[in-house]
């Protein structure tokens, strides 16, 4: 898959396309339908499906200090995208001067000149140009300029999550916030995961038994309540059955808010400096002071037992 930075990276000659833009924050089941369809009719016209994104989110650059947290990075997307068969990813820079053209000249510009859009894919709520003024509707309208054709997908799928509302990231970004990591793997489709680099910590788990990885994570990323779950620690394309804090850690007054993963039944493992990943599973308890040390080893000792039972029973059958 090509993964291109800016218009000026399409290739010259690039020649007719399927396009769908969003966000697509988290690449969820509601998108996965929309970039599906791209991918799919991209296929029957025997042309590439391009999918155009936005760095940063433009929320950011059109309302400073609202920046959503972040369900995934962009080569995170961009991965979850090339297993559904897209072909290219064009993230856009959203400058300020961006976020000012119109309707007509973002299609213009992007679909037409640079992208030779032939299908424009897309949800019913999909919004483009200054202040959002375009819509679906405009978007077709524009095609019929500019020799394109618009095909809007429902993206409404619906599960127990959230009391059945229609999955969404805004709706994943609450279950995450809330902890309720079980019900954004059904949006997802698979675990919300955290990724970061592995810094030195005070130790104090290595002291204890119990050696976590302490993740230095990625700007604006989506972080579970505080609290213990059963998860999987990513290393180097190896996944290990962990238990995940997350949290401030109260039993010794701490301050800064940490995310730590514990490889269970692994000894001697050096991750610092590795860039890692944490997929979370399910949710064991929230964060809590103990009276004595020797009750929170106890506890620890019990929330590793309850997370492998979890992980195993997470686990695919053979």
């Amino acid at each position: 898959m090509q993964r291109w930075r800016g218009l000026e990276d399409i290739p010259e000659g690039w020649g007719r396309s399927v396009v769908t833009i969003g966000s697509y924050d988290g690449v969820h089941r509601g998108h996965q339908l929309i970039i599906g369809k791209a991918v799919a009719r991209a296929r029957e016209l025997g042309i590439p499906a391009v999918v155009v994104t936005f760095d940063p989110h433009p929320s950011e650059v059109v309302r400073p200090g609202t920046h959503p947290p972040l369900l995934a990075p962009h080569h995170r997307r961009a991965e979850l995208m090339a297993g559904l068969g897209v072909d290219a990813v064009l993230v856009l820079p959203f400058t300020k001067e961006f976020s000012q053209l119109a309707p007509a000249d973002f299609v213009a510009k992007v679909l037409v000149d640079k992208l030779h859009a032939r299908v424009v894919v897309e949800g019913p709520n999909f919004r483009f140009g200054h202040k959002a003024s375009g819509n679906v509707a405009t978007l077709a309208e524009l095609g019929a300029t500019y020799d394109y054709t618009v095909e809007v997908i429902d993206l409404y799928e619906r599960g127990t999550a959230g009391g059945g509302e229609p999955f969404s990231s805004t709706l994943t970004r609450r279950l995450v916030a809330d902890g309720d990591v079980a019900g954004a793997m059904e949006v997802l489709g698979r675990p919300h995961r955290v990724e970061g680099v592995v810094v030195r910590g005070a130790q104090r788990g290595r002291e204890m038994g119990f050696p976590t990885a302490n993740l230095e994570t990625l700007p604006h990323t989506a972080i579970p309540a505080d609290g213990v779950y059963a998860g999987l620690l990513h290393v180097e394309g190896e996944a290990m059955p962990a238990a995940i804090s997350v949290g401030t850690n109260p039993q010794f007054d701490g301050k800064t808010r940490t995310v730590e993963a514990y490889a269970i039944d692994r000894v001697g493992l050096e991750l610092y400096g590795l860039h890692v990943a944490v997929d979370f599973l399910a949710y064991i308890r929230g964060m809590e002071k103990f009276d004595t040390l020797d009750a929170l080893l106890e506890r620890m000792a019990i929330d590793v037992k309850q997370a492998r039972g979890l992980i195993a029973a997470a686990a695919p059958a053979d």
